[in-house]
């Protein structure tokens, strides 16, 4: 281990990253673990230390704009968020060219990017003159590391093992992980917000079931593109009938499911398959849950990980236990109000707002 502050830092970074090491670095959000982009048996290291299978996509960090346009295809959309907002906390997805070692870039070929505002990895990656492998220094699933201390304490021996190198800056301020764009698509899409909020929330007012049901139809077009690629997560918040079951069955039959969809209050948990897909729809009711992690007793775990989509009713309960997958899902907050009780309101009407948001 080496103190943030000696002069050696950038060449023992280098020669660790050279011979396919893993480093553990500090950065402007969380503590990161590094390895060589290019080295695809660093790769395989870094996936056994997250626990996660090979071929589940990571960013690499550049130096600036210029060292990441020799691995990916920049369109205007992107060109203007390097602009507007990097250095700094986002990652930017674009087209791939390939040119990463195997495991890296995502199946259908996209790849993150980071330019980070942190002084030591700019200066490490402009000497090592090409990309690294970035990604949160936790082992998946765990708590975010602000300081060495929430890594080693939350990893196994093994894990440990497999960590050549690490930088200690000390405990880092609690910043959110980087905000998430995907700019491959016609409507930019938001996987993952963080410090950086790009976009405020989205509202509109239902008048009737069916409205709401449009609204899930909506909002299920703007991610189904994601559909077997990553868990999508509909975590759905509001009071006593304020039409959290509606929605989901709005979701349901965008989907293509014609089961009969009902509330899971006592069940806890209702799935319904997708035609077609081999993956499912989990709908979920929180509602008696007086602990974050009674969600795991349903396997949700396993859910995020077979990248199903989720339906959570009084998610609100459950807050700290979906955040923890926010690297591995795509979390869509939506809150649903009864504006009834203001005079002269339709009891039919609910406000609907929803957003990628923490």
């Amino acid at each position: 281990m080496i103190l943030l502050n000696s002069f050696k830092n950038i060449k023992q970074i280098i020669d660790t990253l050279q011979k396919g090491g893993l480093v553990i670095f500090p950065c402007e959000t969380v503590y990161g673990a590094a390895v060589d982009s290019s080295n695809e048996v660093a790769v395989k290291k870094l996936n056994r230390y997250k626990e996660r299978p090979f071929g589940k996509p990571y960013a690499i960090m550049c130096s600036d704009q210029k060292m990441a346009e020799k691995y990916v295809r920049l369109n205007e959309t992107a060109k203007n968020i390097y602009k507007t907002f990097l250095p700094g906390p986002v990652t930017v997805v674009s087209v791939g060219l390939h040119k990463v070692a195997p495991g890296i870039e995502s199946e259908t070929g996209t790849l993150g990017i980071r330019i980070p505002d942190y002084k030591l990895m700019l200066n490490l990656l402009k000497k090592f003159g090409r990309p690294i492998v970035a990604t949160s220094a936790n082992a998946s699933y765990r708590k975010r590391p602000y300081k060495i201390s929430d890594i080693f304490d939350n990893i196994s021996n093994k894990q440990k093992e497999l960590i050549d190198l690490v930088i200690d800056a000390g405990k880092l301020p609690k910043n959110e992980p980087s905000t998430v764009i995907d700019t491959t698509l016609d409507d930019l899409a938001i996987l993952r917000q963080g410090e950086i909020k790009l976009k405020d929330k989205n509202e509109v007012l239902s008048r009737s079931e069916e409205n709401t049901q449009n609204v899930a139809k909506e909002l299920w077009q703007k991610y189904d593109s994601y559909k077997g690629k990553r868990a999508i997560i509909f975590a759905l918040e509001g009071e006593m009938g304020a039409g959290k079951t509606i929605f989901t069955k709005g979701l349901a039959k965008t989907m293509g499911i014609t089961e009969l969809v009902t509330s899971p209050t006592y069940s806890l948990e209702n799935r319904y398959s997708i035609l077609d897909t081999g993956h499912s729809l989990a709908h979920i009711d929180a509602w008696r849950m007086e602990k974050s992690d009674e969600l795991n007793a349903l396997g949700f775990s396993s859910l995020i990980k077979n990248r199903s989509v989720v339906a959570i009713e009084w998610a609100e309960r459950v807050a700290d236990e979906i955040r923890k997958f926010d690297d591995e899902a795509i979390i869509i907050w939506v809150k649903i109000k009864n504006p009834s009780t203001s005079s002269g309101r339709n009891a039919n009407e609910r406000l609907i707002s929803w957003g990628i948001e923490k």
